[in-house]
């Protein structure tokens, strides 16, 4: 197992690689480039620039989040081949720089959604949440409203320049039900994972977020038989999973241990985003702090299921709270991030001891 943490770059993360490397047990971030449009070639230069970045502060970067998927893939337009051929060189350029696992998404329009993105504890340190009501608005209201409280960053999965016609890229999707989506995920893992199975990669399928239709929207990875299909649909090991334990919990249905523990048994969960939520009533919830007391997970529970399972893929801990007056990207500040990678490596060192 390696414990990295998410970095959007010196141009794009008040967070450096030389705070993260002091990070006690911290191997690795997980990268990605943002100046390169949806759809097109990742250039060798610019991922060999970024990922010698890390290399020179001694932190490997294994793991790209995300390689995002064009929308024209996700409808089935016509031109979709053209941008899977351009996905498929990404993939390829990749692997020459030592990358392994490539985590992405396959929803439409919005690749997450919260509601509060400075959600106040009561303790007085910020986190991001989702409350049903926070969505009954308009679609633009609702764009609007997550990205006037992005506190000036820029949020991933929500380029402002794609979701400023958010109604006509809503409307791009209307003849898309879930089994149209789910052909076109198809259509593209088919296309893409033998390239993988050539050069050494990974793909890591993030989970809905949340795992359930809001505005109608299809939604096809979202629980144990979703995540089954998709392992069956392409059965290679390089067509794996990013197992969000903070999205697949949003669902109370989901028993998230038996799916870590099955899916990690069955060698396909090469990612795992490792948070704690706290379920304020239904399916309303915040981002807690890591620690099971605070939140509706039973962490230990969470990683023995990957630990007794055979995981030996990539963690990170997912989001962090606001705390000490720290300020910046929702979600990914320094110190909450920090002490929820020190406290999940306590519990996989615990375990290790167990077996020893």
């Amino acid at each position: 197992m390696q414990m990295t943490m998410r970095w959007f770059g010196p141009d794009e993360d008040k967070v450096t690689l030389e705070q993260i490397r002091q990070v006690p047990g911290v191997e690795g971030v997980v990268g990605a480039l943002y100046d390169v449009p949806v759809g097109e070639v990742w250039p060798r230069e610019k991922i060999k620039a970024l990922v010698e970045q890390a290399h020179a502060n001694g932190l490997t970067m294994e793991v790209i989040e995300s390689v995002n998927i064009h929308d024209a893939i996700k409808i089935g337009l016509p031109e979709r081949d053209r941008y899977i051929a351009n996905y498929q060189q990404t993939i390829r350029n990749l692997a020459a720089f030592g990358v392994k696992v490539i985590c992405y998404n396959f929803m439409p329009v919005f690749d997450w959604m919260k509601t509060d993105m400075n959600y106040r504890l009561a303790d007085g340190s910020l986190t991001m949440a989702f409350e049903k009501a926070g969505i009954d608005k308009t679609l633009e209201q609702v764009v609007a409203e997550v990205l006037s409280n992005a506190n000036g960053y820029a949020l991933p999965g929500w380029e402002p320049e794609r979701l400023a016609q958010v109604q006509t890229l809503f409307d791009s999707y209307k003849a898309v039900d879930d089994d149209k989506l789910r052909e076109n995920l198809l259509y593209f893992l088919e296309k893409i994972i033998p390239v993988c199975e050539e050069v050494g990669v990974k793909m890591a399928i993030h989970p809905d977020d949340p795992p359930y239709s809001i505005f109608g929207l299809p939604r096809i990875i979202k629980n144990r038989d979703d995540l089954d299909w998709l392992c069956r649909a392409v059965d290679s090991p390089a067509n794996g999973i990013t197992l969000c334990t903070g999205s697949i919990a949003e669902e109370p249905q989901n028993n998230i241990y038996q799916i870590l523990a099955e899916f990690s048994q069955r060698g396909r969960i090469h990612f795992a985003h490792v948070r704690n939520i706290k379920i304020i009533k239904d399916k309303d919830f915040y981002e807690s702090a890591h620690p099971t007391h605070y939140g509706s997970l039973d962490m230990y529970r969470v990683m023995q299921a990957l630990h007794d399972n055979g995981f030996d893929g990539y963690i990170r801990p997912d989001h962090g709270r606001f705390i000490w007056g720290e300020t910046g990207r929702p979600g990914y500040g320094l110190y909450d991030r920090a002490l929820g990678a020190t406290y999940l490596l306590g519990l996989w060192e615990a375990l290790e001891n167990q077996h020893a």
